[in-house]
């Protein structure tokens, strides 16, 4: 028998920072929200003194476990896909804070050029620009459209940083300034210049300084203890949903946040949707919460498999180009980076930041001439000092051997005698790169797990080779005894880390048949129905996504209040 709940203004499904923007800008205005949540509550205080590898970064303490959902995976149409039962090329965040919890804090715009994508390369190159089947499209809105709201997201997160000298143009600056400078970034800073080059601040959403923001939100300033990816802050300094726009949406008394709470429906009729139908992870009691509006903003996958389970929307066909959900996955290049050896000079790699670097944009989106390349867009290039914890890094040269007397000795020699300029490569997405429900593997509840079919293109091998000359250049004038780059992309492995920026599904734009939602993350197909998050990019840029999250959540937020007084499509 299924639990029937009052009905509320709002649900949410999801709790990171789409959901906790969505919560806290719609609560301050008087709606009513439920928060659902698959996973716990952890409070800053969880994280005191926890600085233990080995627990966070190597057993996943902070993320879904896979033995109860994952996706499965292949690199064609013509494989069969297998689920993904280890934790490797993208990591999934679980409890309420999601991925914001365990980011590293590097908060990026995105290009003017990218939100035009298709329309500024046709302009300037032609349609041969294009090759088949790349399925570039532009957005439905433009920078200086969503300008204003990546403001508002910088503001209230409090991101440390300067301006970008070849970004789209800013309304203000920065809520607080840079980080501060390492030997190291110093190094990069000059070598980068002297190349003609345009270094910058990474912009940073661990705090330079104490910062309040205008919601009236205190934090302290970083210190530099280098636990920031795959770990929560235990200082605060670092921006997440669980110190910024949650307690926002508490304080008014019009959220409710429900943990260990397992969406497996959108419930819907007529054309409308109705609610949410989800198990309690401690009873195992299923509950039904009817809403005005849904708004869906879990994790990319989620975004998608939600939809797809729950028959909303037209599911994409790669054999006929059809369809949008499931459309236009995307990732990112990074393996187009260098590493440099130095026999005479140390570094204290171990001591950093998530966002603690300095970035050049000159190969990024069309920031250059790609008349005579074999690729579109590009990449940032950046020396960023996360912090080199012990057990995941160890850098030696190319040939050293894995093992033995001469893998010691080079791994002892250069622990703290190298640096590397690594590369943040846009994906383009292409017909057979796709999500949809898989036929054989399911989930605990017997719902079918998400299928990816990726694989890197030719596009990527191409801009790989192109980043990773550019690195090695740099390092080369950064005094660099010997230099590794990392030129050859390969195929695509889903068992090594590379990030966690997996994008597309539910994909925006301006036109109902070749994209999911407008651009207030509104579906076309079901008016009170919205799916916030990185699911809805056309492409993935050469950027960190979170900075675009936030502002398009944002945006979606003042959307779902037009739209509770006076419905209808928004677009």
């Amino acid at each position: 028998m299924v639990k029937k709940m009052p009905k509320t203004d709002v649900v949410i499904v999801g709790v990171g920072w789409g959901g906790g923007i969505i919560a806290s800008e719609l609560t301050k205005q008087g709606l009513s929200v439920v928060g659902l949540e698959k996973g716990l509550e952890r409070s800053t205080e969880d994280y005191y003194m926890v600085h233990d590898e080995l627990r966070y970064a190597l057993r996943y303490e902070l993320f879904q476990d896979l033995s109860k959902s994952t996706l499965t995976f292949r690199s064609n149409e013509k494989k069969r896909a297998l689920p993904m039962r280890h934790y490797g090329s993208f990591l999934m965040g679980e409890g309420v804070g999601g991925a914001g919890v365990h980011w590293n804090g590097q908060t990026y715009r995105f290009l003017p050029y990218d939100f035009e994508i298709r329309s500024q390369t046709v302009d300037r190159y032609g349609e041969k620009k294009i090759p088949k089947g790349m399925t570039i499209q532009d957005w439905g809105i433009t920078y200086n459209e969503l300008e204003p709201y990546y403001d508002k997201f910088e503001k209230m997160a409090g991101i440390s940083g300067e301006e970008n000298p070849l970004g789209g143009k800013r309304s203000d600056k920065y809520p607080t300034g840079p980080m501060k400078h390492s030997p190291q970034m110093k190094m990069f800073t000059e070598a980068t210049k002297k190349l003609g080059y345009h270094p910058y601040t990474v912009p940073s959403a661990n705090l330079s300084e104490p910062y309040t923001n205008p919601d009236g939100i205190s934090r302290a300033a970083c210190q530099y203890c280098s636990f920031c990816e795959r770990f929560g802050c235990e200082y605060g300094a670092k921006a997440d949903p669980v110190v910024t726009v949650i307690p926002v949406a508490n304080k008014t008394g019009k959220f409710d946040l429900r943990t260990h709470s397992w969406v497996r429906r959108i419930l819907h009729k007529d054309g409308k949707a109705t609610g949410v139908l989800y198990t309690d992870l401690t009873t195992g009691e299923e509950i039904e919460q009817p809403a005005d509006v849904v708004v869906i903003t879990s994790y990319v996958f989620n975004n998608t498999k939600l939809l797809l389970t729950s028959k909303i929307g037209r599911p994409y066909d790669p054999a006929t180009g059809t369809g949008v959900i499931g459309k236009n996955y995307a990732y990112q290049v990074v393996k187009g980076a260098a590493t440099g050896f130095y026999d005479d000079m140390e570094f204290n790699n171990f001591a950093g930041a998530g966002a603690l670097g300095v970035v050049i944009d000159d190969f990024n989106g069309d920031n250059f001439d790609h008349s005579d390349l074999n690729f579109i867009h590009g990449g940032y290039l950046a020396l960023t000092q996360t912090g080199a914890r012990p057990i995941q890094n160890n850098p030696v040269p190319k040939g050293t051997p894995s093992w033995g007397a001469e893998f010691k000795d080079k791994s002892l020699k250069y622990a703290n005698r190298s640096l590397s300029v690594g590369a943040m490569g846009a994906s383009m997405p292409f017909r057979h790169h796709y999500l949809d429900l898989d036929p054989t593997y399911k989930d605990t509840f017997g719902d079918p797990l998400l299928r990816m079919t990726f694989d890197f293109e030719d596009q990527d091998r191409e801009l790989a080779k192109f980043t990773a000359k550019k690195a090695k250049r740099i390092l080369e004038e950064m005094g660099a005894d010997h230099v590794d780059a990392m030129e050859e992309l390969g195929p695509y492995d889903i068992t090594v880390y590379q990030s966690t920026h997996n994008t597309g599904g539910v994909i925006m734009g301006d036109n109902p048949d070749t994209s999911a939602v407008n651009n207030y993350s509104q579906m076309w197909d079901m008016d009170n129905l919205f799916v916030v998050g990185a699911s809805s990019f056309p492409h993935n840029s050469g950027y960190n996504p979170t900075g675009t999250v936030g502002a398009l959540a944002y945006r979606a937020a003042e959307g779902i209040m037009t739209y509770s007084k006076k419905g209808g499509q928004l677009v």
